[in-house]
Protein backbone atom coordinates (compact mmCIF):
# COMPACT_ATOMS: atom_id res chain seq x y z
CA UNK A 1 0.00 0.00 0.00
CA UNK A 2 1.25 3.49 -0.45
CA UNK A 3 2.09 5.09 2.72
CA UNK A 4 0.47 8.26 3.27
CA UNK A 5 1.76 11.52 5.27
CA UNK A 6 0.21 14.33 6.86
CA UNK A 7 1.10 17.95 5.44
CA UNK A 8 -1.37 19.92 8.02
CA UNK A 9 1.32 21.95 10.28
CA UNK A 10 4.39 23.63 9.79
CA UNK A 11 6.19 20.25 11.23
CA UNK A 12 4.49 17.99 9.60
CA UNK A 13 4.60 19.85 6.77
CA UNK A 14 8.50 20.13 7.01
CA UNK A 15 8.81 16.60 7.33
CA UNK A 16 6.80 15.98 4.45
CA UNK A 17 9.05 18.04 2.18
CA UNK A 18 12.04 16.15 3.84
CA UNK A 19 10.44 12.58 3.17
CA UNK A 20 9.11 14.13 -1.06
CA UNK A 21 12.91 14.91 -1.70
CA UNK A 22 14.47 12.54 -0.85
CA UNK A 23 12.26 10.16 -2.72
CA UNK A 24 12.38 12.15 -5.83
CA UNK A 25 16.26 11.82 -5.60
CA UNK A 26 16.03 8.19 -5.12
CA UNK A 27 14.02 7.74 -8.04
CA UNK A 28 10.54 7.33 -6.41
CA UNK A 29 7.50 8.41 -6.65
CA UNK A 30 5.59 11.40 -4.89
CA UNK A 31 1.80 12.40 -5.28
CA UNK A 32 1.41 15.60 -3.74
CA UNK A 33 -1.50 18.39 -3.59
CA UNK A 34 -1.57 21.31 -5.94
CA UNK A 35 -4.24 24.15 -6.29
CA UNK A 36 -5.68 22.66 -8.83
CA UNK A 37 -5.72 18.96 -8.63
CA UNK A 38 -3.26 15.99 -7.19
CA UNK A 39 -0.16 15.55 -9.04
CA UNK A 40 2.01 12.04 -9.94
CA UNK A 41 5.20 13.49 -9.31
CA UNK A 42 9.16 12.21 -10.66
CA UNK A 43 12.23 13.90 -10.73
CA UNK A 44 12.05 15.29 -14.12
CA UNK A 45 15.83 15.17 -14.83
CA UNK A 46 15.41 11.06 -14.48
CA UNK A 47 13.97 9.19 -17.58
CA UNK A 48 13.43 5.92 -15.04
CA UNK A 49 11.79 7.87 -12.62
CA UNK A 50 9.68 9.38 -15.46
CA UNK A 51 8.62 6.09 -17.09
CA UNK A 52 7.29 4.66 -13.55
CA UNK A 53 4.76 7.66 -13.83
CA UNK A 54 3.73 6.35 -17.35
CA UNK A 55 3.01 2.74 -15.77
CA UNK A 56 1.72 3.80 -13.07
CA UNK A 57 -1.04 5.91 -14.70
CA UNK A 58 -1.38 3.36 -17.51
CA UNK A 59 -0.48 6.84 -19.89
CA UNK A 60 0.19 6.86 -23.24
CA UNK A 61 3.96 7.58 -23.92
CA UNK A 62 3.44 10.34 -26.39
CA UNK A 63 0.98 12.59 -24.07
CA UNK A 64 3.69 15.05 -22.77
CA UNK A 65 3.92 15.91 -18.65
CA UNK A 66 3.67 19.22 -16.54
CA UNK A 67 7.21 19.97 -15.34
CA UNK A 68 6.35 21.86 -11.51
CA UNK A 69 9.43 24.31 -10.73
CA UNK A 70 9.61 25.65 -7.23
CA UNK A 71 10.00 28.97 -8.97
CA UNK A 72 9.72 31.20 -12.05
CA UNK A 73 13.53 31.23 -12.43
CA UNK A 74 13.87 27.74 -13.25
CA UNK A 75 12.24 28.36 -16.35
CA UNK A 76 16.07 29.29 -18.39
CA UNK A 77 17.07 25.60 -17.11
CA UNK A 78 13.88 24.44 -19.37
CA UNK A 79 13.21 25.98 -22.22
CA UNK A 80 15.90 27.88 -24.72
CA UNK A 81 13.84 30.73 -25.08
CA UNK A 82 11.52 32.68 -22.66
CA UNK A 83 9.63 35.55 -24.94
CA UNK A 84 8.38 38.50 -22.99
CA UNK A 85 4.99 37.41 -23.02
CA UNK A 86 6.35 34.37 -20.36
CA UNK A 87 7.69 36.57 -18.32
CA UNK A 88 4.70 38.47 -17.98
CA UNK A 89 2.53 35.82 -17.72
CA UNK A 90 4.50 34.24 -15.23
CA UNK A 91 5.04 37.73 -13.13
CA UNK A 92 0.88 37.95 -13.11
CA UNK A 93 0.13 34.07 -12.74
CA UNK A 94 2.86 32.47 -10.78
CA UNK A 95 2.74 30.54 -8.12
CA UNK A 96 -0.90 29.85 -9.89
CA UNK A 97 -2.82 27.88 -12.35
CA UNK A 98 -1.42 28.43 -15.25
CA UNK A 99 0.67 26.27 -17.72
CA UNK A 100 3.75 27.69 -20.29
CA UNK A 101 4.44 25.56 -23.33
CA UNK A 102 7.83 27.00 -24.84
CA UNK A 103 10.24 25.43 -27.11
CA UNK A 104 12.66 22.81 -24.76
CA UNK A 105 16.03 23.05 -24.39
CA UNK A 106 18.29 19.69 -26.06
CA UNK A 107 18.71 18.64 -22.24
CA UNK A 108 15.51 18.28 -21.68
CA UNK A 109 14.51 14.70 -21.30
CA UNK A 110 12.40 13.24 -23.94
CA UNK A 111 10.04 11.03 -22.03
CA UNK A 112 8.54 14.12 -20.34
CA UNK A 113 7.49 15.99 -23.63
CA UNK A 114 6.11 12.63 -25.00
CA UNK A 115 9.05 13.37 -27.75
CA UNK A 116 7.55 17.14 -28.82
CA UNK A 117 10.35 19.62 -29.34
CA UNK A 118 8.40 21.74 -26.46
CA UNK A 119 8.16 21.63 -22.41
CA UNK A 120 4.95 22.70 -20.29
CA UNK A 121 6.09 24.40 -17.14
CA UNK A 122 4.31 26.06 -13.97
CA UNK A 123 5.02 27.27 -10.84
CA UNK A 124 1.92 25.62 -8.38
CA UNK A 125 0.24 27.50 -6.35
CA UNK A 126 -0.12 25.34 -3.23
CA UNK A 127 2.15 26.14 0.05
CA UNK A 128 2.20 22.08 -0.13
CA UNK A 129 3.50 21.66 -3.39
CA UNK A 130 5.72 24.35 -3.01
CA UNK A 131 7.52 23.31 0.28
CA UNK A 132 8.13 20.11 -1.51
CA UNK A 133 9.32 21.32 -4.77
CA UNK A 134 12.06 24.13 -2.57
CA UNK A 135 12.97 20.92 -0.70
CA UNK A 136 13.67 19.18 -3.88
CA UNK A 137 15.09 22.23 -5.42
CA UNK A 138 14.64 20.78 -9.30
CA UNK A 139 11.87 20.29 -11.73
CA UNK A 140 8.71 17.67 -11.01
CA UNK A 141 7.05 16.01 -13.59
CA UNK A 142 3.50 15.03 -11.95
CA UNK A 143 0.21 14.87 -14.20
CA UNK A 144 -2.60 14.18 -12.46
CA UNK A 145 -2.22 11.03 -9.79
CA UNK A 146 -4.87 8.73 -11.24
CA UNK A 147 -5.49 6.55 -14.01
CA UNK A 148 -5.05 7.69 -17.56
CA UNK A 149 -8.22 9.22 -18.88
CA UNK A 150 -10.21 8.81 -15.82
CA UNK A 151 -11.33 11.78 -12.70
CA UNK A 152 -8.71 13.87 -11.50
CA UNK A 153 -8.27 13.31 -7.44
CA UNK A 154 -8.76 16.44 -5.64
CA UNK A 155 -8.09 14.74 -2.15
CA UNK A 156 -5.64 12.54 -0.99
CA UNK A 157 -7.98 9.46 -0.26
CA UNK A 158 -8.99 10.08 -4.55
CA UNK A 159 -5.24 9.52 -4.78
CA UNK A 160 -5.50 6.04 -2.50
CA UNK A 161 -8.48 4.83 -4.70
CA UNK A 162 -6.91 5.12 -7.99
CA UNK A 163 -2.93 4.22 -7.33
CA UNK A 164 -3.60 1.71 -4.45
CA UNK A 165 -1.33 -0.99 -6.26
CA UNK A 166 1.59 1.72 -6.92
CA UNK A 167 4.20 0.97 -4.73
CA UNK A 168 6.27 2.67 -3.42
CA UNK A 169 4.37 5.64 -3.81
CA UNK A 170 4.45 8.56 -0.87
CA UNK A 171 0.88 10.47 -0.82
CA UNK A 172 1.25 13.82 0.88
CA UNK A 173 -1.89 14.91 2.38
CA UNK A 174 -2.76 18.66 1.90
CA UNK A 175 -6.53 18.59 1.89
CA UNK A 176 -8.99 19.42 -0.59
CA UNK A 177 -7.62 21.35 -3.99
CA UNK A 178 -9.01 24.82 -3.79
CA UNK A 179 -9.22 25.40 -7.11
CA UNK A 180 -10.31 22.00 -8.07
CA UNK A 181 -9.49 21.44 -12.09
CA UNK A 182 -6.22 21.20 -14.05
CA UNK A 183 -4.44 24.89 -15.19
CA UNK A 184 -5.07 27.08 -17.76
CA UNK A 185 -2.51 26.32 -20.83
CA UNK A 186 -0.80 28.76 -23.04
CA UNK A 187 1.05 27.50 -26.00
CA UNK A 188 3.83 30.48 -26.49
CA UNK A 189 5.77 28.49 -29.43
CA UNK A 190 4.22 30.94 -32.30
CA UNK A 191 3.61 34.45 -33.45
CA UNK A 192 1.08 34.65 -31.12
CA UNK A 193 -0.31 33.48 -27.67
CA UNK A 194 -2.26 30.23 -28.00
CA UNK A 195 -4.80 28.59 -24.98
CA UNK A 196 -4.36 24.36 -25.54
CA UNK A 197 -6.42 24.20 -22.56
CA UNK A 198 -8.98 26.01 -20.47
CA UNK A 199 -8.15 25.96 -16.60
CA UNK A 200 -7.93 27.86 -13.25
CA UNK A 201 -6.55 30.98 -15.14
CA UNK A 202 -10.02 32.51 -17.17
CA UNK A 203 -8.81 34.00 -20.70
CA UNK A 204 -9.76 37.73 -19.45
CA UNK A 205 -6.89 37.31 -16.73
CA UNK A 206 -4.92 36.15 -19.52
CA UNK A 207 -5.22 38.82 -22.03
CA UNK A 208 -5.17 41.47 -18.99
CA UNK A 209 -1.66 40.46 -18.46
CA UNK A 210 -0.61 40.34 -22.25
CA UNK A 211 -2.20 43.57 -22.60
CA UNK A 212 -4.32 42.64 -25.25
CA UNK A 213 -8.30 42.40 -25.93
CA UNK A 214 -9.62 38.96 -24.29
CA UNK A 215 -10.86 38.24 -28.32
CA UNK A 216 -6.75 38.71 -29.45
CA UNK A 217 -6.85 35.48 -27.75
CA UNK A 218 -7.07 32.28 -29.79
CA UNK A 219 -8.49 28.94 -28.10
CA UNK A 220 -7.63 25.72 -29.86
CA UNK A 221 -7.88 22.80 -27.77
CA UNK A 222 -7.58 19.34 -28.91
CA UNK A 223 -5.11 16.88 -30.42
CA UNK A 224 -2.45 18.26 -32.96
CA UNK A 225 -1.20 16.42 -36.14
CA UNK A 226 -1.85 13.26 -36.45
CA UNK A 227 -3.93 14.01 -33.59
CA UNK A 228 -1.02 13.94 -30.93
CA UNK A 229 -1.55 15.94 -28.40
CA UNK A 230 0.38 18.58 -28.21
CA UNK A 231 -0.34 19.35 -24.64
CA UNK A 232 -1.54 17.11 -21.71
CA UNK A 233 -5.27 17.04 -21.42
CA UNK A 234 -6.04 17.48 -25.02
CA UNK A 235 -8.11 14.38 -26.28
CA UNK A 236 -11.44 14.18 -26.70
CA UNK A 237 -12.42 11.97 -24.37
CA UNK A 238 -10.84 12.52 -20.78
CA UNK A 239 -11.47 13.50 -17.02
CA UNK A 240 -14.18 10.70 -17.32
CA UNK A 241 -16.22 8.60 -15.03
CA UNK A 242 -15.96 4.93 -15.53
CA UNK A 243 -19.73 4.81 -15.12
CA UNK A 244 -20.94 6.08 -19.22
CA UNK A 245 -22.02 10.04 -18.85
CA UNK A 246 -24.55 11.96 -21.24
CA UNK A 247 -24.83 15.43 -21.78
CA UNK A 248 -28.23 16.66 -21.17
CA UNK A 249 -29.77 20.24 -21.14
CA UNK A 250 -30.59 22.12 -18.30
CA UNK A 251 -33.58 21.02 -16.30
CA UNK A 252 -33.34 17.83 -17.87
CA UNK A 253 -32.53 15.87 -14.41
CA UNK A 254 -36.04 16.24 -13.49
CA UNK A 255 -37.04 13.54 -15.78
CA UNK A 256 -34.15 11.15 -14.78
CA UNK A 257 -35.52 7.71 -14.19
CA UNK A 258 -34.38 5.11 -11.26
CA UNK A 259 -31.16 3.71 -11.95
CA UNK A 260 -29.28 7.11 -13.59
CA UNK A 261 -27.33 9.83 -11.55
CA UNK A 262 -27.55 13.39 -11.85
CA UNK A 263 -24.99 16.09 -11.62
CA UNK A 264 -27.03 19.65 -11.65
CA UNK A 265 -26.55 23.30 -10.17
CA UNK A 266 -29.95 23.40 -8.85
CA UNK A 267 -31.40 21.22 -5.85
CA UNK A 268 -32.87 17.91 -6.07
CA UNK A 269 -36.84 17.74 -7.41
CA UNK A 270 -38.63 16.73 -4.04
CA UNK A 271 -40.20 13.79 -6.06
CA UNK A 272 -36.83 12.71 -7.93
CA UNK A 273 -36.10 9.12 -8.49
CA UNK A 274 -32.13 9.70 -9.54
CA UNK A 275 -29.44 9.82 -7.26
CA UNK A 276 -28.60 13.49 -7.37
CA UNK A 277 -25.35 15.69 -7.16
CA UNK A 278 -26.07 19.71 -7.25
CA UNK A 279 -22.97 21.75 -7.87
CA UNK A 280 -22.50 25.62 -6.68
CA UNK A 281 -23.88 27.82 -8.83
CA UNK A 282 -20.97 30.11 -8.86
CA UNK A 283 -17.81 28.72 -11.36
CA UNK A 284 -15.43 28.58 -9.05
CA UNK A 285 -17.54 26.71 -6.36
CA UNK A 286 -18.89 24.49 -9.21
CA UNK A 287 -15.08 24.11 -9.90
CA UNK A 288 -13.77 23.15 -6.45
CA UNK A 289 -16.73 20.67 -6.61
CA UNK A 290 -16.84 19.42 -10.07
CA UNK A 291 -14.57 15.92 -9.96
CA UNK A 292 -15.47 15.35 -6.04
CA UNK A 293 -19.37 15.25 -7.46
CA UNK A 294 -18.59 13.40 -10.72
CA UNK A 295 -16.55 9.98 -8.22
CA UNK A 296 -19.45 10.07 -5.34
CA UNK A 297 -21.56 9.73 -8.53
CA UNK A 298 -19.51 7.26 -10.32
CA UNK A 299 -19.74 5.10 -7.28
CA UNK A 300 -23.55 5.32 -6.68
CA UNK A 301 -24.34 2.02 -8.81
CA UNK A 302 -26.32 4.39 -11.22
CA UNK A 303 -26.36 2.53 -15.31
CA UNK A 304 -25.54 6.09 -16.18
CA UNK A 305 -24.92 9.62 -15.01
CA UNK A 306 -26.54 12.71 -16.37
CA UNK A 307 -24.50 15.84 -16.47
CA UNK A 308 -26.39 19.16 -17.15
CA UNK A 309 -25.41 21.75 -19.37
CA UNK A 310 -24.13 24.81 -17.45
CA UNK A 311 -24.09 28.28 -18.48
CA UNK A 312 -22.29 29.30 -22.31
CA UNK A 313 -20.27 32.27 -20.78
CA UNK A 314 -16.92 32.39 -20.38
CA UNK A 315 -16.79 32.20 -16.85
CA UNK A 316 -17.84 28.63 -17.19
CA UNK A 317 -16.30 27.80 -20.04
CA UNK A 318 -13.90 25.63 -18.21
CA UNK A 319 -16.07 23.33 -16.74
CA UNK A 320 -18.03 22.94 -19.73
CA UNK A 321 -14.78 21.67 -21.35
CA UNK A 322 -14.47 18.72 -18.50
CA UNK A 323 -18.20 17.90 -18.92
CA UNK A 324 -17.80 17.72 -22.86
CA UNK A 325 -14.71 15.79 -22.68
CA UNK A 326 -16.69 13.30 -19.64
CA UNK A 327 -18.67 12.41 -22.22
CA UNK A 328 -17.50 12.61 -25.25
CA UNK A 329 -18.41 8.92 -27.51
CA UNK A 330 -21.21 8.76 -25.75
CA UNK A 331 -24.92 9.52 -26.69
CA UNK A 332 -26.61 13.13 -26.16
CA UNK A 333 -29.99 13.10 -24.79
CA UNK A 334 -32.90 14.23 -27.16
CA UNK A 335 -34.56 17.43 -27.04
CA UNK A 336 -37.72 18.72 -28.17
Amino acid sequence: MPERLPAVDAPSLAAAARRAAAAWRAGRLVAFPTETVYGLGAAARDPEAVARVFAAKRRPADHPLIVHLPSAAGLKAWARDVPPAARRLAAACWPGPLTLVLWRRHDVPSAVTGGQPTVALRVPGHPVALALLRAFGEGVAAPSANRFGRVSPTTADHVLADLADVEPLLVVDGGACPVGIESTIVDLTGPRPVVRRLGGVGVAELAAALGVRPDALVVATGPGADDVPRVPGALARHYAPVTPARAVPAGAGDRAPAGVAVLARRPAPANRAATWRTLPDDPRGAARALYRSLRELDAAGAAEIWLEAVPDDAAWAAIADRLARAVAGQPEEETT
